[in-house]
């Protein structure tokens, strides 16, 4: 198959894990991803990851990035401010089978997820001196380090993906969904409907030099995608139409959405929304 123009769509950071998304018209590419994606996250009293998975309600944390603070804010609840530039006591934490240094971010941002998911929480920011790399089972020779993303630093989708699941939900009679369940940090256009897939690079040109992406994984969804991320309520539409055609025989019939990549090239350079771009395939599997 030929080379094929893509655009970038959106690009999204999630800088709280499992909190809401921000939406932004240049990121920074760095060691982790893209720059404050998954740098925080909540643990409970074990200081053990917290997701969707266990606590819904987590999607209606919304998120703002400004120049030198995090704002949260979330229903019934004063907004949190926390400085870009502040950690307080080191700790170690849990993310999947991963132990990783991070930063307590302090009572005060406890207290506050405490309030709002009534049970004991902490914040923590990831420490930037820990090298928490991805399975090289999919890297091969490339290093790729994440923060407290779930194994991959940038996950890839496209609007004709979402497009088709959506003409597939409404032949079911149920209702639209938006790429905010699905939680990609890019979103592509000019593929057609699951075409990432089959991607094995892309390539952007900026003013600073390139920009490359390999795609190595696909993406196995969990229950997250059947969170509604404006009301925090749980259903099963999205994931019962998936299941009718995307079971992955590359990841032994889990239903997937998108794919995992990593960085090959452009660490401090800027990707920006509109930026137009070349994506190599890979030859079939």
């Amino acid at each position: 198959m030929s080379d094929v123009a893509v655009s970038v769509q959106a690009l999204h950071v999630h800088p709280v894990k499992s909190c809401g998304v921000v939406g932004l018209n240049e990121v920074l590419l760095i060691e982790t991803g893209f720059e404050f994606d998954r740098a925080w996250m909540v643990v409970d009293a074990d200081r053990h990851f917290i997701t969707q998975r266990e606590l819904p309600r987590l999607a209606l944390v919304r998120q703002t990035l400004k120049h030198t603070e995090l704002v949260l804010r979330a229903p019934g609840m004063l907004a949190l401010h926390l400085a870009l530039d502040v950690v307080q006591e080191p700790c170690r934490v849990q993310v999947w089978k991963d132990e990783v240094a991070a930063y307590d971010m302090g009572d005060l941002a406890a207290q506050w997820f405490n309030d709002f998911l009534g049970r004991p929480l902490r914040l923590v920011r990831f420490d930037p001196e820990q090298r928490r790399l991805s399975s090289r089972e999919w890297t091969g020779e490339l290093e790729a380090e994440n923060a407290f993303s779930d194994g991959f630093p940038i996950l890839v989708s496209s609007t004709a993906s979402l497009g088709e699941l959506n003409r597939r939900l409404a032949a079911s009679g149920q209702a639209a969904v938006t790429m905010a369940r699905f939680r990609p940090n890019l979103v592509l256009d000019g593929l057609d409907a699951h075409g990432e897939d089959h991607l094995d690079e892309i390539w952007f040109a900026t003013d600073e030099g390139p920009i490359g992406l390999k795609l190595v994984k696909p993406c196995a969804r969990c229950s997250i995608p059947d969170v509604e991320p404006t009301t925090g309520e749980t259903g099963h539409a999205v994931g019962d139409v998936l299941a009718a055609y995307r079971a992955d025989a590359r990841m032994q019939g889990a239903l997937t959405f998108g794919m995992n990549a990593v960085v090959v090239e452009g660490l401090e350079r800027a990707l920006r929304v509109g930026m137009s771009g070349v994506a190599s395939y890979r030859f079939a599997d």
